[in-house]
């Protein structure tokens, strides 16, 4: 990574980093590395040290030089899906007989890789309210070597204290990974409050476009960069040249996108707040969350996803959901596009009867980048 990116305001960094226009020809725009091998000038002799694009290559590489600027990390890899990166990370850094801890509501599909497929290898999890220091301290064993946060969770948008869990998961020897995909680097930098590792779903809001998918990760360890990046090679989960140029371009207006979704979403859950059919609204933004204090000290805003609960329980909450226009029916989120789920038949249908089961009334917004007045007359007729 290019040190002087560092010492950038974000938004340059995240149009500049790894960016620079093309040696060869000038393009402004970096070109797609659309190839699988590279020539070698003798044997052994790389240009760049490219040899095989499973290894490196030069369109990921500008991606990762620019990840890493962004969270102020010194080392980022990139991956198919944000679950291929969460696999080698924990595959890195876990054996069998190892301890993961992990929070209360962690993303569907990461408490089914943990469940169902890092189990059966031999390592041990268990759940911990995250928000709650002594949740936490509760929740280590002598063999804990990783500790989980999202903030904000998915899809019930709990805050947690990354300072405050750092300091815990370091006093204990284990690494805390945080998943940022919620809040974005724009938003939050976990690095810098004590966070080992970040993980992205990089198809969310940095893509941006509900175009591409893909993973990354990002520490400030050096070694531990380069285990990451044996493991990836070893691996083979490795984001596409095409997928990491978009992944790049989504980047470039990754500030001005989140600024206009968190005020969209703030504005929704004013609106949500106030309606009688609403029972609940889950966002970081209104002074009634729980974890509101803490996320206006560790975010600059508090991002584009909205959850709520329906009164009248699940039918009524799946009845929104057919009812939204505007908002399109769809899993994922961190698109220009409004969205709207039901998360306990849809994303996180995988923690159905454990400890995580969302609520089934739940309904889960991310927000878009559209004329706010229209996406609140579409939710105001979807809630009848």
């Amino acid at each position: 990574m290019n040190e002087q990116h560092t010492r950038r305001h974000f938004e340059t960094a995240a149009i500049h980093a790894g960016q620079e226009p093309d040696a060869v020809t000038g393009a402004v725009v970096p070109p797609i590395h659309q190839s699988s091998t590279f020539k070698q000038d003798g044997v052994g002799g790389l240009r760049g040290g490219y040899e095989y694009s499973r290894s490196a290559n030069p369109t990921r590489t500008a991606l990762e030089d620019n990840l890493a600027a962004i969270e102020g990390g010194r080392r980022a890899l990139a991956f198919a899906s944000g679950l291929a990166a969460e696999d080698c990370l924990l595959r890195t850094v876990l054996k069998p007989g190892d301890h993961l801890l992990i929070p209360n509501d962690a993303y569907g599909g990461t408490f089914r890789l943990i469940a169902k497929v890092v189990e059966r290898w031999g390592v041990a999890w268990s759940v911990a309210d995250t928000s709650d220091a002594e949740s936490v301290r509760a929740g280590l064993r002598p063999e804990t070597k990783l500790v989980w946060v999202e903030t904000p969770s998915n899809p019930l948008l709990g805050i947690t204290d990354i300072a405050m869990v750092a300091d815990i998961a370091r006093a204990a020897g284990a690494r805390l990974v945080v998943d940022n995909t919620f809040a974005s680097p724009y938003l939050q930098q976990p690095l810098a409050l004590g966070a080992d590792v970040v993980v992205h779903s990089t198809t969310k809001y940095l893509g941006g476009h509900s175009d591409v998918v893909g993973g990354a990760l990002v520490t400030s360890d050096a070694a531990l960069g380069e285990e990451l990046a044996f493991h990836q090679n070893a691996m083979g989960a490795i984001a596409g040249p095409f997928d990491s140029w978009l992944v790049a371009r989504g980047i470039k207006t990754l500030a001005v996108r989140m600024d206009r979704h968190g005020q969209n979403a703030g504005r929704i859950a004013e609106f949500l707040t106030a309606h009688p059919k609403v029972v609940q609204v889950y966002y970081p933004g209104l002074p009634t969350h729980p974890g509101h204090e803490i996320a206006a000290k560790q975010m600059r805003g508090f991002g584009g996803m909205v959850s709520f609960r329906v009164a009248g329980g699940e039918a009524a909450a799946v009845e929104v959901c057919d009812r939204a226009r505007l908002f399109t029916l769809a899993e994922s989120l961190g698109g220009v596009e409004s969205l709207i789920e039901h998360p306990g038949r849809m994303t996180h249908a995988s923690v159905a009867g454990s400890a995580l089961e969302v609520p089934a009334d739940l309904v889960r917004l991310s927000v878009g980048i559209e004329a706010v007045d229209d996406l609140l007359a579409d939710l105001g007729r979807a809630l009848g």
